[in-house]
């Protein structure tokens, strides 16, 4: 039995190391982990005001202040539609682990004041 043992060991040659262990004496995280948000979700929403004369730059603060706390304004653009009917596109940043949160968003542009219709354009992941 013994020389079963002996044979077994022969037959196994230790292997060279292909990679040096990697030590690591200090790591330092500026942010907390859970706190990275590592992609959002930039979407373009066209918002067509209720009226011809609506002053652009009072909805685009009325839009900024329903959508705070939920999405961040990337941008803002406006498009005229016809017969002096200006939309506002609005490029909005959503936070992608967030289960439908762009509904929320939707909706709670559609409830408001001075907007008529919202339709979203385009949408996509950025990191």
């Amino acid at each position: 039995m013994p020389a079963m043992r002996r044979s077994n060991y022969l037959a196994m040659r230790k292997m060279p190391r292909l990679r040096p262990t990697l030590q690591m004496s200090k790591v330092r995280l500026h942010r907390t982990i859970e706190k990275i948000q590592l992609t959002k979700v930039l979407v373009s929403i066209k918002i067509f005001p209720s009226d011809t004369t609506t002053d652009m730059n009072v909805l685009k603060d009325k839009v900024r202040k329903t959508l705070e706390g939920k999405a961040s304004i990337y941008k803002y653009e406006e498009e005229p539609v016809a017969f002096g009917l200006v939309a506002l596109i609005a490029h909005v940043l959503v936070p992608e682990e967030v289960q439908g949160r762009m509904d929320e968003v939707e909706d709670l542009l559609k409830q408001t004041d001075g907007v008529s219709e919202v339709q979203v354009m385009v949408s996509r992941r950025i990191a």
